[in-house]
């Protein structure tokens, strides 16, 4: 399985808020990280820093391109049902 190393972006978002003079929290960080990163990821990290001042290194799994257009495509045709759905009540209105 592919991961991506994402401790560099969290120490940069910590840095960044700490900068700017706010306290970091998960909503803040969670609000300026580039890239999805797991809740709990984000609450280990964060707590981490806060009593150590240093981030954790942090991996995500990354799922590769033949399993994200497998994802969007279930949810397009789940996305397709409905509005076929919605379609056919609208016209027995």
């Amino acid at each position: 399985m592919l991961t991506q190393d994402v401790t560099q972006e969290l120490e940069r978002v910590f840095q960044e808020l700490t900068n700017q003079g706010k306290e970091p929290t998960v909503a803040l960080v969670r609000a300026r990280l580039s890239s999805p990163i797991p809740m709990p990821a984000i609450i280990a990290s964060l707590k981490r820093w806060k009593s150590t001042k240093k981030v954790p290194r942090v991996e995500i799994a990354q799922a590769s391109e033949e399993q994200t257009v497998e994802t969007l495509q279930k949810q397009i045709d789940a996305l397709t049902l409905r509005v076929e759905q919605l379609e056919r009540q609208l016209n027995k209105s």
